[in-house]
Formats: structure tokens, sequence, C-alpha cells
């Protein structure tokens, strides 16, 4: 049976440059907050099973990154790690009262937005974040841990050849011919577990479909940059975090999550689950437990069922 949606209210959120961030909060409106960013070709629905666990005792908002989902498609040029940086903040601004904190989760690519949000606007983790969970992400240097593409060091150019290729057909780069969309058996080889439900699968792949292709290939081409350098240092993330990382994840294997797990000033927990890269839908009770976990350890109040 496919998880819905519950009940939400639309919010207005322009990023710095005026794009339009589709964004929704679901829960009582005085509960609170919890802030969730999606991966790449995905929208707020890929948390379909946190938003409707979450929101019956909190205020869960969820938006769409650029792009992506209901979201406005900018130009080319604006897709860069500063853009994901700046919207997060702006959805942040938009969603919550003056002083008030939330926690916020970032899976795969809504990781990199949290890690690089922490980094550009320092003097703002504190202000607006209790907590964060970094799920399924990585801080860069991609090529070298992608377990498929292990090759002799000799050969080291061929590898980020292939992880190149990889990227622009996971992204669907607009410069492809549209011939070479992935498909559905190759997103899903990257996005899921082998014991991924088949309907899992089935809907990692609609949601990859239904990203504007510019989108996909602007997030594309700004992950690119990080196949082999790192992208961001976690020095500004000085508020308790928590990783989440799966055992078979072939897109951003489990040593992305050790890693950052390793270097955070402020790790709460590593989380270790067996599956792949989607871990909110393929194990979606345990992300639920620790979701509420964290957000219990920084003093949330979780309301009482009626």
């Amino acid at each position: 049976m496919v998880t819905a949606l519950p009940p939400s209210r639309p919010v207005i959120v322009r990023g710095a440059d005026g794009t339009r961030l589709h964004t929704e909060v679901f829960g009582p409106a005085d509960g609170y907050p919890i802030v969730l960013a999606h991966g790449i070709t995905c929208a707020l629905q890929v948390w379909r099973e946190q938003i409707a666990d979450l929101a019956g005792d909190y205020r869960v908002i969820a938006f769409d990154h650029r792009g992506h989902g209901r979201s406005g498609v900018p130009p080319r040029a604006h897709y860069t790690l500063n853009h994901l940086a700046s919207d997060l903040d702006a959805v942040l601004e938009a969603t919550l009262g003056p002083g008030e904190r939330a926690v916020i989760a970032g899976h795969s690519m809504g990781g990199i937005a949290i890690e690089a949000w922490s980094d550009r606007y320092r003097q703002r983790v504190a202000e607006r974040a209790d907590a964060v969970a970094l799920i399924n992400t990585t801080t860069g240097e991609i090529i070298r841990q992608l377990k498929f593409l292990t090759m002799p060091r000799g050969l080291s150019r061929g590898r980020a050849a292939v992880g190149t290729q990889v990227v622009r057909r996971f992204g669907g780069i607009p410069t492809m011919r549209a011939a070479e969309r992935p498909s559905r058996r190759f997103v899903a080889t990257l996005a899921v577990g082998q014991d991924a439900a088949p309907e899992v699968a089935d809907f990692v792949y609609d949601l990859f479909i239904k990203t504007p292709r510019a989108g996909r290939g602007g997030c594309a081409a700004m992950l690119m940059d990080s196949l082999e350098r790192r992208h961001v240092n976690l020095d500004g993330l000085t508020i308790p975090t928590l990783v989440i990382g799966g055992t078979r994840d072939r897109l951003l294997p489990i040593a992305s999550s050790r890693r950052i797990a390793a270097e955070v000033p402020n790790l709460i927990e590593l989380v270790e689950l067996p599956g792949g890269h989607c871990t909110i839908l393929e194990r979606p009770a345990e992300v639920n437990a620790q979701l509420r976990r964290l957000a219990e350890s920084v003093g949330a109040p979780e309301r009482l069922s009626s």
C-alpha cells in the first residue's frame, strides 16, 4: 500500500535569485519544526514515509530543490552549492518564526545542501538549527568511494571518465541525446538496494522522470565538480549531528557516511542501515525512529496524540 501525504499548507519561498521554491508544511502549526531536504532527481514526496509518520507530532517542512518537483527551473548557471545553501536558508527564513530553531534532515543532495549551508552561513547554524541529520550523503571525492568503479591506481583517469559518464547519465545532462535517458533498471541499481520492494524502485524512477531535464542536468553538472575533490568542510557544522548511511548504497557507499561521522565536530551517532541509497524509503521505520530520537534529544516537545 502506497503511503499518502497528509494535508499540507503551502508557503511562498523565493531563492536569493528569485527562483520559486515550492514548500509545504505538514502537521500542527504549533509543532516543533523538522525540515526535510531531498536528493537529486527527487521531490518532497520522496519523504512520504517520514512526513506521514512525523506530521502527527511535529511541524514538518519540506521543499523542492530548484529545478525539481514544483519549484522553478532557473537558467543553467544557477545550479551551484552556493544556490543550494542560500535556498535552504531562504526556506528556513520563510517557515521558522523569530528565534525558532529546527531539526534539519537532508538526504543525498539534501545533505550536501545542509553541509554547504553550514559552511557558507556559519553564523546562522546555531540560530536556526538545534540538530541535523545527514542521510546517505557525502562531502565529495565521490569517484574513489564508488564500489563499482574500483580499478588499479594506474587506471584512475579511466575511473574518473567512467564516473563522469555515470553522473551524466543519471542526471540526464541536456547535452545528451534523448535516447540516452537512463533506464528504469539503471536508476534502480544506483538508487535502491537489491532487497528494496519493486514499488520503491518504481517510485524513485517516476520521480526521476518527472524531474525537469534542465534541473537534472544542472544539478548533475554541479555534482560532477565533486567527483574527484572535496566540496565542503564540516567544521561549521557545530550542532548535534546524526549520520545515517546504507551498507548496500552503490551511489554513495557507507564509507561516505563513516567519513562524515569521523569529521563532524558534534556527532551524536552513526547509524548504518541494511539498505541502498534510499534508506528513507527502504528502511522508513528505522529512519523515522532516529529522527524522532534526534528531535527529542534536543528538547523538542512531542505532542500527545488525542
